[in-house]
């Protein structure tokens, strides 16, 4: 989803089309190597208790994803197209006057760049090879609605925050103005147990989707999704009372802004001590182009620090391993020449860059940091 958004913040601040395919029957297009026997369908004469050997993959087949993805990548590299290094589902064509980005997931497929003429002739040559059903521009994409707005292009789940409230029975008609109540902490074993975990499993699994535009959910996501395995009452009090929340919000999304001037910045925190079970930090981090918002986490950090100042290198580590990927992802879609850098509370860094237990290697990238 960050490649996603990055690419529709790329379109938006190059004022570029954004255009939607859809191929038909697409495990149907693909070539088997290994030989593959099924059984003659029921219904189908068969005395002499034959089976079949298929040439093409099928619906249901282990190998027929891995089969289409390699079908399309070798009829678009044989297009000009180059797959990207650091996402697979991700094809370039670039000329010195051009760029073309094509996207995929499973069948669907988004396409931006700034030959309008190439983006036609890359349309044709895939409906000739796969039959492919135009959609025209971008307005909805893996349950992302997309919408166009004169400084940018605004990506929003109202649909499917919808559906996930109608499917709701608690009354949420209380307002609720923050994810979740103020100072909040939530044990493991504190309360009686849910009796029906699967409702609680089944609200949390879609909240997670619904952070692909809804960072402000990130952190209550997370913190929820640690008591899936054996739910108990106030966690189920926490997620009615992020449900009221999401009601007061449902059109809520993020705005990719149209904006020439392109700089990555990456900001990153953690929360020490914040779990209360395992004493195990949380980290932090988002990453803007320009002004949009295109990648953000919240995870509990894997191992107990000992320090708010360990805490802080662990989540700033994760973010710099973000930037990492992000810039050589943006160098393959033409922009280079970023300058990345990360901000921390810089009190904190001032405080802590000569105490002794810092290394020397730390203490100069700090000292690069602040200058």
């Amino acid at each position: 989803m960050s490649t996603v958004r990055c690419i529709i913040a790329l379109a938006a601040s190059k004022q570029w089309k954004l255009f939607q395919l859809d191929v038909n029957n697409a495990f149907l297009h693909g070539d088997l190597i290994e030989e593959v026997y099924m059984k003659v369908p029921e219904g189908y004469p068969n005395p002499l208790n034959k089976v079949c050997r298929l040439v093409k993959s099928i619906y249901g087949l282990r190998q027929s994803s891995r089969i289409w993805s390699d079908k399309l990548a070798i009829s678009l590299i044989s297009q000009g197209f180059v797959r990207s290094k650091n996402d697979y589902s991700l094809f370039i064509y670039k000329t010195d006057s051009h760029i073309t980005i094509l996207a995929v997931y499973v069948d669907d497929i988004m396409i931006t760049g700034s030959d309008e003429s190439h983006i036609s002739a890359v349309k044709e040559f895939l409906d000739q090879a796969f039959s492919i059903k135009d959609l025209g521009l971008l307005h909805y994409f893996l349950g992302i609605e997309v919408t166009y707005m004169p400084d940018g292009i605004a990506l929003s789940q109202k649909k499917f925050t919808k559906e996930l409230l109608q499917g709701v029975d608690i009354d949420t008609s209380k307002k609720a103005v923050t994810p979740l109540p103020i100072h909040i902490k939530l044990h493991s074993d504190e309360g009686d147990l849910f009796p029906d975990p699967e409702l609680y499993r089944s609200y949390v699994g879609k909240l997670n989707f619904l952070i692909h535009t809804r960072p402000d959910l990130s952190y209550t996501v997370q913190l929820l999704s640690q008591y899936m395995q054996h739910p108990r009452i106030p966690h189920f009090e926490a997620l009615q009372h992020t449900l009221r929340y999401i009601s007061q919000s449902a059109g809520q999304g993020i705005l990719l802004k149209a904006n020439d001037h392109l700089t990555l910045q990456a900001f990153s925190d953690s929360d020490w001590a914040a779990c209360p079970d395992s004493r195990r930090s949380v980290t932090g981090y988002v990453l803007l182009l320009g002004n949009s918002p295109i990648s953000w986490k919240s995870k509990k950090q894997p191992t107990v620090s000992k320090s708010s100042s360990e805490a802080e290198y662990r989540a700033m580590s994760s973010a710099a391993a973000e930037v990492t990927w992000m810039v050589r992802l943006l160098t393959e879609l033409g922009v280079d020449k970023l300058t990345p850098f990360i901000s921390i509370n810089q009190l904190h860094f001032i405080v802590t860059i000569n105490q002794p237990f810092i290394s020397p290697r730390i203490q100069s990238f700090m000292k690069e940091l602040n200058t």
